[in-house]
Parts: C-alpha cells; structure tokens; sequence
C-alpha cells in the first residue's frame, strides 16, 4: 500500500527515528563521494504553486542524487493552472512518475491529491503544515545535539505552519516544546490538542518560552500570501524578536534555528542570525540529506 507524507501525524515515533538515522547515513556517503542511486529509474513530478529557493533545489538535487530524474511543474505551466481538478492532476501524474511532491497554499490541495494519486505524495509546504522543514530540524538537533528526544525546543513568533508542524512532531517524539506566540497569532487550537500537554506548552511571554531551552526557533513575521499584513504583523510581533538577550535566557549551550529565508532585524537580530549559536545553513543544507531519506522510505 502506498504512502504519503501530508503531515507528520502519518509517521510513527520509529519511523520519524528511522528517517532521522537515514538522513545521518545518506549524508555520510555523500560526503563521502559515495553513490547511492537508491531510486535509479524512478521518476517524480515536483509542483510548485509557490516559489522556492530550498525546496526546490534541495528537492532536484536529492531526486538527482538518488538516481531518479526530477520533473519540475510549475502550477501556471499546469492545466491545474487553467481549471483542471486536482484529483484528475493526481491520476494522470500517477501514471507518469513514480511520486508526487508539491509545494501549495491550500493544504486540501495536497490531502485531495494525496487521495487521488496512486503514488507517494510528499507535501513540500502548506499554508498549515511544514513537515519536511520539521523533519530536517529534527535531524539537524540530533546531529548537534546527539538526540532529539529529551531536548526542549523553544520556538518564538507567529504560531503559522512550521509551528503546526512542531507541534505534529511533539505528538511522536518525546522533546518538550514551548511555543511563545502573541495574543491573536497562537497556533490552531486543533494541532496542539494532537500533542500531549506535557510536552507542548504555550505562553504570550516569549522569555517564558525561551528559558532553558535547548534550541530557539523563529520563523518569518509574515509568510508567502501575507503581504498585505506585513505591517500590522511587524507592530504585533515586534517584542517577539529573537535578540541576543532573549537567546541570552536559553541553556548555555542553545542553539538559533530559523527555516529561511530570514529578515534580520524583524524576527532575528543580526547579531543572532550571524553569531556564533546560529545553525541556520547546517540547518538548510540538512533538507537536501532528509528529503533524500523521506524519498527513499516512500518510493523504495
């Protein structure tokens, strides 16, 4: 029976280990200048209703890697772009590629294909969820910190997809995550009732939340689609700013993760964006070993 990774509630505790350990393995043998075509022959078809930078090439890079040949779609290029259904997008790409990946506004867009396709479908970005950007977090914080269960994430902003996906991964793994969002800007009450109370916490004090954390996460102020808020958003979330003095409140050894592109100086001082306890391109770099890993545990 075929798989999707719509979000992270489709992945058991093991399997979200399993990726994390595949990711460390793929990315030692490309290191290494080793191949591994794991999915020689296999195609798969890359949708993009958004614009990427990341994802897009660390997508088409890892397909390349894995010996399987990307084909990119953009939705304007489509006839999804001019009325054609999802669904009908779906079984006619199954026909074609071996897995389906696709970076969209409307998260029903991707559980409708994921419905219709007869083949894996990996969501790449929603407006709800985020669940590769989260994984490759994960499999970032088990490399810098030797595991990822037991470590207390602190992530600070808006409560928008990646949150939701933290959340999600919160239900599997045992990590405590305290999330520090303004008044009006807390992630959907729906996600965090998936995550036991003990080990999701939510405050409106983001000093509260970053206390003692292991690792401090922020994310842009206003996403793709949110432009026209950009300046209500930018006086709600001013006090939410990662600084060094906030990240000052974290354990002695914390970490500064930000899932870019980032806005030094609105989310994230420059000072922490650029300092010494930021990951963020160890960070970035790891989308390309899990996306690898993900691709390899659907469509092997």
């Amino acid at each position: 029976m075929k798989r999707d990774l719509v979000t992270l509630l489709e992945l058991t505790r093991e399997e979200m280990l399993h990726i994390i350990e595949e990711a460390t393995r793929l990315k030692d043998l490309q290191k290494r200048g080793i191949p591994h075509p794991m999915l020689l022959g296999k195609t798969v078809a890359l949708i993009f209703e958004k614009p990427s930078t990341r994802t897009r090439v660390s997508f088409e890079v890892g397909i390349a890697q894995l010996g399987a040949t990307p084909i990119v779609l953009r939705a304007g290029e489509m006839q999804l772009g001019r009325g054609e259904t999802v669904e009908d997008t779906g079984q006619v790409l199954s026909r074609y590629a071996d897995g389906i990946a696709i970076r969209a506004y409307s998260h029903e867009a991707v559980t409708s294909l994921a419905s219709a396709a007869s083949v894996p479908v990996i969501n790449m970005l929603t407006d709800l969820t985020h669940p590769c950007q989260i994984l490759s977090d994960l499999f970032t914080i088990h490399e810098r910190k030797g595991a990822v269960e037991g470590v207390t994430v602190a992530y600070v902003g808006d409560g928008n997809n990646v949150a939701h996906s933290w959340i999600l991964a919160a239900s599997r793994l045992n990590f405590t995550l305290k999330l520090g969002c303004p008044t009006g800007y807390e992630p959907s009450p729906e996600i965090i009732a998936e995550a036991p109370k003990e080990r999701v916490t939510l405050t409106h004090d983001p000093k509260e939340a970053v206390a003692g954390a292991d690792v401090v996460y922020t994310d842009v102020w206003a996403s793709m689609g949110q432009e026209e808020e950009a300046q209500k958003r930018l006086r709600d979330l001013k006090d939410f700013q990662v600084t060094p003095s906030l990240m000052a409140l974290a354990a002695k050894d914390a970490v500064f993760m930000h899932c870019l592109p980032a806005h030094r100086g609105q989310e994230v001082a420059a000072e922490v964006m650029d300092g010494p306890q930021s990951i963020v391109f160890d960070e970035a770099e790891n989308r390309l070993h899990t996306q690898k890993a993900i691709l390899a545990f659907l469509l092997s």
